[in-house]
Parts: structure tokens; C-alpha cells; sequence
């Protein structure tokens, strides 16, 4: 396909495309036929360069001939492009107009303007009407044979026994036999015109001003002395012609943008913004009325100009003032879009900190007993027919408290509560609560599962390993901790109102303290209830004997000593190297599916787990172990590798599933 033919493709593609972006109103206003329409479209452009400040559209001027056809001269800084008017054209006339057109390039060249050389190609077009016109045309055939040429050209021959019919159709615009009637004189004085017409200059074929309105002459003092060459104040700004009366006269349909010369300025007005008038010539005699070019309020300040200066039918006030209110609408619109874009980032503040709070919350409280709360609800204490407590503390803790600093025992808790909040998450259960170095702990509660007894088993275990990375402020070794168990019913609920607590209550919390309270250093103590549930679960547990129980009396109790079937990386949760393969493992116990990634990098600090780190999990949530692991040690998706490891093979154990 030939170049020529894409481009006039474009061309009546981008008439369509101008239409459907909202100019269709306004270039079907641009003339009554397509003459006028080309007439105009360097008016058009000049205001859509108001708009589009980077625009360099092309520059068009047409003549008619005396056999109805036109000369349509296309100047453009781009060349190679004028094939595109031919399609713009053509589909004007046809959307527009009722018509078709032939388009050739009768003349190319290349003409040096002010701005370089543009490219100048000529169109000769002919212009055709339907049939139907034509055969309406025509009253007898010897008029036919006069005038053939009048029913295929813009040129269409009415007689009078059609002229309903022709005004039917041309209906809304002007007859074409009209013509003006001009008064002998000039009816009006020099001094009236002047200030009627503010900005208008009267100039010869030298260019030099010979007449020139009030308003212009305030702005370019010089003007009031006749005689002055034009151009010695004035450059053009379009067209983009030399300023010569051979280029003006060329350009006579087009509208010129004149603007001062800063340096025939008074000394004063240096640093004031450069005049612009829009204007038209009125004739070869080298008249031409203007207006100045001004958009607001802001603009017409800055050159020192009232509204006053432009004539009161000149509808460049009106524009300031309309353009001035849109100015303050689109103020307005700002602000409202910038108060906007503060209320969003506000709100997505506020909801940073709600989820702050929300997780703070509920790592105070179960999840489902914090939204009741929330919702002002009342929580309903529950019975759990089965779980199982932990109690731990620090041996001789008393003694440690008087012989250090208030800061040194709050540096070795805190030390410890983070490594032990940390199992929680691993092994997935419940913590309720610290006091002093008692802390807490319960699986099957709030959310009951038959695992509870090997949760807090396998969490015991931590426990013991993790406290032995705890430093003794006095003696400078790993503090001991005792640890008991026992399983039971409880009843669990929130009490108070004002800081409320997730409390258990019944007799197993009892027996578990006891447990704790009877037990040894470095030991984890169990009941008979734990040990019969754990019997048969992979644990080695040895019996202690019948020991006095306070408040209990006589009983048999046993001690935890580890887990048969699981490492001690298993049981704390950390992160390993595979040897030989550099893969990074993670492990868990909580009977469920548990994957192994690869994943490099460091391994997860311990201080950064805790029940407040544990982003939007609830322990009232199901505990997914194949979401857990999956994820690498800060929360972040594994990298593709290990999402491949992932799925290339599973070898299953009753623990863990390693891949």
C-alpha cells in the first residue's frame, strides 16, 4: 500500500476522531460551505493553541477560482504529511457539506519563512453535489447545454421555478444572490473611531502606520508618531511569515498575532510581559483591527491594562472575566482534590493505626472476644471439656529481684517472654497471661483441638531449651525455670470492664499450679492427665513417684524428658541449612502438614516473634502450617526457587512433611 493512501486513511480517521473528542459542534459552526470552513481553520487552530501550549499545527489559505473550484495552500514545518489533508478534506465535505471533492497536487515546493523552510504544496479542488441537486437545477435543456458545468461543480445554477426547492435545502443559511449595500462616506468621525475601535492599526504598503486607536498608542507610546515603520515595534507571531506587506497580503483570510518589542519599550516596562494582539487585516489596503490577547484578570494587570482599555463590544472582556471565573472553579476543584488526597491519606493513616490497635488487642484477647467487645457485645464465659495448662516460673526469682536493679530483672523477663511468645506462634497456642515471672499458657482454649496435650508438651520442651539462653543477673549463667502441666475442663471467660482479661477458671488451673509450684528445676512436671495422654504420643516421660500435693493430697506424678521424634530445631521452630544441598529448613511439630523451602538469607531473630508480631493471626484462627512455613522468616512470599523445591516432591513422616 502506498504512503499516500495510508495517510488520507488518517486523515478521515482523525476527522472522525475530532468529532467523537467533542469539536464536532465546533467545526461544523466554522462556515457555511467548505470554502469558509477552510477559511477558518487557522482561526481554529490559534484557539487550540491557547489550550495546547506545544502545538505547531500547519497553516492553511484558500482561493477561489473563477470556475467555482479552489486553491488550497498547506504550509507545515513536517514534511511528507500532506497526503492527510486529502482525507480531512474530503471528509468534511462529505460529513458536513452533502458532497464529495477531487483533491490534486497541482504545485510542491519548499518556501524560507521567519521560523526556516516550510514545506508549501497546493491542492486544486473540485467540488461535486448529489444528483438529485443538479437534476433540480435545471429548468430547460438549453440551459443545460449553456451551462453544463454548473450541476457538477460548487457552482449550481436555480432558476426560479426551483427556487423553493433550493431553499429548502440550503435552509438556515444565506441566499447566495445577496449582496451588501455600502454607504457613500464613511459616517463617522476619526476621533469616534479610534475609540471605538481602541486597537486597530491603518498602515501603508511600507509599513508605515498611518492611523492607529487610543488603546495602542497608551501601550506603544511610539504609535503617536505617525509615520513609524510597523515593524520597528511590532513582530509577528503568526503566521510564521516575514513581516513584509507581500507576506500579509498572501495571508489576508488568516488571523496575525502581533507582539511588541521589548526593546522600543519605555525603560520602565522592562520587566513587564510583552503585548500580544490578535487580529485580522480588513483589506489589501493594510488595515487591521485587533484585539489584545489577554486570558486573565492576572495577565491584564501585568501589562498594566484595565478592562476599561478594550472596547466595550469587544468580547475579549468578556472571555477575561469567564476565564477568570473558570480559572477560580478550577482553584476550587484543586483544593477540593488536594483536601481529597489529605482525607485519603488520613484514612489510610487512621486504618494503619486501627490495625495497630486491632493487633495489640488481640494479642490481649482471643479474636472473636475482642470483636465482641468491640461491637459492645456481651461475652458469654465457655466450657472446654478438655485442654491443657502450663505454669512456669523462675527459680529463686525472689532472690534475683532483691540482689539487682529494677532494670536488670526487666531486661531478663523481657528477654525471656520474647523467646517464649515466640513458641506460642511455633507450636500455636493460647498465652494468658504474665504475672511477675509466672507465665501462662493453654492449648484447646479458645479454640478447642485434640492436639492441646503434645502443643503445650512440645511448647514445655521450648521452654526448657530457651531459658538456658537467658542470662542470671547475679550468677552469670542460664536462669532455671520450673514448668508443670495438667489437663483438664475449665471454664473460660472476660472479666472487668475496665482493662478486661481472658481468665480460666476450675480446678485443673489449680492442680496445674500445683504441678508447677512441686516441681524441680529445669523439669517439666506433669499429672497423671498429661501422662496418660502423652503415653502413646512419641514423648518419654519418667515417673516421679506419689508425692503430698497441696490441697490435693496424694499423687503420682511424672516428668517430661523430650520427644522421641523430633529434633530440638524441630521443637523450637528455627530455621536450618540442609547439609550438602544449602537449603534452608524449617520445622515445626504441631501435627499437621509442615513444608521445607528453599530460602536464603538469615534466620528469623528470635526477639522478632511475639504475640504482637504475629500480623492478623488470632489464636481463635485455625493454625495453617503449610501458610507458616511457606512464607520465609519476615512474612515475604519465597523466592521462585523454593516455590519450585515446593513442588517437585513431598516425603511424608507423621510430623512434618519435608520437600
Amino acid at each position: 500500500v502506498e504512503a499516500s493512501v495510508v495517510l488520507k486513511l488518517f486523515g478521515e480517521y482523525f476527522f472522525e476522531f475530532c468529532k467523537r473528542s467533542g469539536y464536532d459542534h465546533m467545526m461544523r459552526t466554522l462556515g457555511a460551505n467548505l470554502f469558509e470552513f477552510i477559511e477558518n481553520l487557522d482561526a481554529l487552530h490559534g484557539y487550540l493553541s491557547i489550550s495546547y501550549k506545544e502545538m505547531n499545527a500547519p497553516s492553511f489559505r484558500v482561493e477561489k477560482n473563477s470556475d467555482g473550484t479552489m486553491l488550497l495552500h498547506y504550509y507545515s514545518d513536517r514534511r511528507g504529511l500532506c497526503h492527510i489533508v486529502p482525507g480531512i478534506i474530503g471528509a468534511v465535505a462529505k460529513d458536513f457539506f452533502n458532497s464529495r471533492i477531487e483533491m490534486k497536487i497541482v504545485n510542491q515546493m519548499e518556501e524560507v519563512e521567519r521560523t526556516g523552510k516550510k514545506e508549501h504544496v497546493v491542492f486544486l479542488i473540485t467540488q461535486h453535489f448529489p444528483d438529485k441537486i443538479c437534476s433540480k437545477s435545471t429548468s430547460s435543456p438549453s440551459q443545460q447545454t449553456q451551462k453544463p458545468s454548473g450541476c457538477r461543480h460548487n457552482k449550481v445554477h436555480i432558476n426560479k421555478q426551483v427556487g423553493d426547492e433550493y431553499n429548502l435545502f440550503f435552509s438556515g443559511k444565506l441566499l447566495r444572490g445577496f449582496e451588501p449595500v455600502y454607504p457613500n462616506e464613511l459616517c463617522i468621525d476619526l476621533k469616534t473611531f479610534c475609540n471605538a475601535f481602541p486597537f486597530h492599526i491603518v498602515f501603508d504598503e511600507e509599513l508605515r502606520v498611518r492611523q492607529a486607536g487610543v488603546a495602542v498608542q497608551k501601550i506603544v507610546p511610539g504609535l503617536q508618531t505617525m509615520g513609524i515603520q510597523l515593524d520597528q515595534y511590532f513582530t509577528i507571531l503568526h503566521p510564521e511569515v516575514t513581516f513584509t506587506i507581500a507576506s500579509i497580503r498572501k495571508f489576508i483570510n488568516s488571523h496575525f498575532v502581533l507582539q511588541t518589542r521589548r526593546e522600543m519599550m519605555p525603560e520602565s516596562w522592562k520587566d513587564t510581559p510583552m503585548l500580544e494582539c490578535c487580529g485580522w487585516p480588513l483589506s489589501a489596503a493594510c488595515s487591521t483591527r485587533a484585539s489584545p490577547l489577554l486570558r486573565s484578570l492576572q495577565e491584564l494587570e501585568e501589562r498594566r491594562m484595565y478592562l476599561s482599555d478594550i472596547a466595550p463590544h469587544d468580547a475579549t472582556r468578556h472571555l477575561i472575566l469567564l476565564n477568570q471565573q473558570r480559572l477560580a472553579e478550577m482553584e476550587l476543584s484543586s483544593q477540593l482534590e488536594r483536601k481529597k488526597e489529605e482525607l485519603r491519606q488520613l484514612s489510610q493513616h487512621l486504618e494503619q493505626e486501627k490495625q495497630k490497635t486491632e493487633n495489640l488487642l488481640y494479642a490481649m484477647l482471643p479474636k472473636h472476644v475482642a470483636n465482641q467487645l468491640k461491637e459492645g457485645k456481651k461475652v458469654e464465659a465457655g466450657e472446654f471439656k478438655e485442654c491443657t495448662i502450663l505454669f512456669s516460673d523462675v527459680v529463686t526469682f525472689t532472690t534475683i529481684c532483691s540482689q539487682c536493679e529494677p532494670i536488670q530483672i526487666v531486661i531478663m523477663l523481657n528477654s525471656m517472654y520474647l523467646k517464649f511468645d515466640r513458641l506460642t506462634t511455633v507450636h500455636n497456642v493460647y498465652k494468658v497471661e504474665t504475672i511477675g515471672d509466672a507465665y501462662m499458657v493453654v492449648g484447646g482454649v479458645p479454640i478447642p483441638v485434640s492436639s492441646h496435650g503434645e502443643r503445650v508438651a512440645n511448647f514445655a520442651l521450648g521452654m526448657i531449651i530457651a531459658s538456658k539462653e537467658v542470662t542470671n543477673p547475679i550468677t552469670g549463667g542460664p536462669i532455671q525455670i520450673r514448668v508443670g502441666l495438667h489437663s483438664g475442663p475449665v471454664l473460660a471467660g472476660v472479666v472487668g470492664e475496665k482493662m478486661p482479661r481472658y481468665c480460666l477458671f476450675g480446678d485443673t488451673v489449680n492442680t496445674a499450679s500445683r504441678m508447677e509450684s512441686h516441681g524441680l528445676p529445669d523439669k517439666i512436671h506433669v499429672s497423671p492427665n498429661v501422662y496418660y495422654a502423652l503415653r502413646d504420643k512419641g514423648f518419654q516421660l519418667e515417673e516421679r513417684g506419689e508425692i503430698d500435693v497441696k490441697g490435693k493430697g496424694r499423687m503420682r506424678t511424672y516428668f517430661l524428658v523430650k520427644n522421641l521424634r523430633a529434633t530440638e530445631s524441630e521443637i523450637m521452630g528455627r530455621w536450618t541449612r540442609e547439609a550438602g544441598s544449602g537449603q534452608i529448613l524449617t520445622c515445626s511439630l504441631i501435627p499437621y502438614k509442615i513444608e521445607l523451602l528453599s530460602q536464603k538469607g538469615k534466620s528469623r531473630d528470635s526477639e522478632s516473634y511475639g504475640s504482637l508480631h504475629s500480623g492478623n493471626r488470632s489464636e481463635d484462627e485455625p493454625f495453617h502450617l503449610n501458610e507458616a512455613v511457606r512464607r520465609g522468616p519476615d512474612g515475604a512470599e519465597p523466592p521462585p526457587a523454593a516455590a519450585a523445591a515446593h513442588r517437585k516432591q513431598h516425603v511424608c513422616s507423621r510430623f512434618c512433611v519435608v520437600v
